[in-house]
């Protein structure tokens, strides 16, 4: 792979793919922290970002929320010469897909000389056309993931990320998750305090607490072919309380034996019964952190945890911040 390394005083040029119907917060979302990055650089006198919207043909590109955005004619860059490729996504990614085949073509060659390459929500769908997650771990929208799996069995998809980075190929999570992508490209090219006073400006975390995990579990269980399942995940969202949600109590609730329960619902929802117990828990406790003036004890035992250090173990695997953090942050 080449790298196209900016020569010392140069700012770094950034790319990023326009197609019909793309998503334009994937587009300015990102966009918005390099311009923020850029001012940063230019009051300590460094160079930042020149940032280019570039598609096949040039000329102004249809987004889907309607607005058109003028655009530069890929011939006119030099792959070699452009240091990250950033592919944003699209509502209809499978009609994107069907309808750009050269801008993946292009994307597939031009990936090989930039420094790295990244996409925004579904823009994962459209590197992974050009082969450039092959066995590798990736994420996209959360409502995309099953498609994601289905269409290119090889990657490994995380449901759970923000952003996953895998060598020079970064991807993130669904649309406003370009945003927290952006600030950790930041954060690597200019560094970390730079990356802080853009998150500051633009009044968002440096890394929010919490990945994906942020959506609702059981919105999200009801939108996978799991409808099986949706009056288990009443049941428990009533029943949490009680600590033993064993799969032999959740297979008895289902009319299953235990063995075929644990298959069937790993393969409906893409999750084993104890992990989709532990986030049930995370989110009612989550709930009430916003909510309810109970002590994080309380709250803790409410949610099935059985104590306060366990719930605490759990919010930092799978938020990075504790419950007393959240509640401080979060609380109404």
């Amino acid at each position: 792979m080449t790298s196209s390394i900016a020569p010392l005083g140069q700012p770094r040029s950034l790319v990023f793919l326009a197609y019909p119907q793309m998503g334009l917060l994937d587009l300015t979302g990102a966009q918005t922290v390099f311009w923020a990055a850029t001012k940063a650089m230019t009051e300590r006198g460094l160079p930042g970002y020149v940032v280019h919207n570039a598609s096949l043909a040039g000329g102004l590109m249809p987004t889907a929320e309607g607005l058109s955005v003028d655009t530069l004619a890929l011939a006119q860059f030099e792959p070699g010469t452009i240091d990250t490729l950033v592919v944003p996504g699209a509502p209809a990614i499978e009609q994107a897909m069907a309808d750009n085949t050269a801008l993946v073509d292009w994307l597939r060659n031009a990936s090989g000389q930039a420094r790295r390459t990244a996409s925004v929500c579904s823009g994962t769908f459209l590197l992974a056309s050009a082969g450039l997650l092959e066995g590798r771990r990736a994420a996209t929208h959360w409502a995309m993931c099953d498609l994601l799996r289905q269409r290119f069995p090889s990657i490994e998809v995380d449901m759970d990320a923000i952003f996953v980075q895998q060598g020079q190929v970064w991807t993130s999570a669904g649309v406003s998750a370009g945003i927290d992508l952006a600030l950790a490209l930041v954060e690597a090219d200019c560094g970390r305090e730079v990356a802080l006073q853009v998150a500051r400006e633009l009044v968002v975390f440096l890394k929010r607490p919490g990945g994906q995990a942020q959506f609702s579990q059981v919105l999200q269980a009801q939108t996978t072919d799991s409808a099986v399942f949706d009056a288990l995940h009443v049941w428990i969202s009533d029943n949490l309380q009680h600590s033993d949600l064993s799969v032999e109590r959740l297979a008895t609730q289902s009319h299953m034996s235990p063995r075929n329960f644990a298959r069937v619902y790993k393969q409906k929802t893409g999750r084993t019964p104890a992990k989709a117990i532990e986030l049930f828990r995370m989110e009612a406790a989550r709930r009430m952190l916003e909510d309810s003036q109970r002590s994080i004890d309380q709250i803790a035992r409410l949610c099935g945890f059985g104590d306060e250090e366990r719930m605490r173990c759990t919010f930092h695997r799978h938020l990075a911040i504790s419950p007393r953090d959240y509640r401080e942050r979060f609380s109404r």
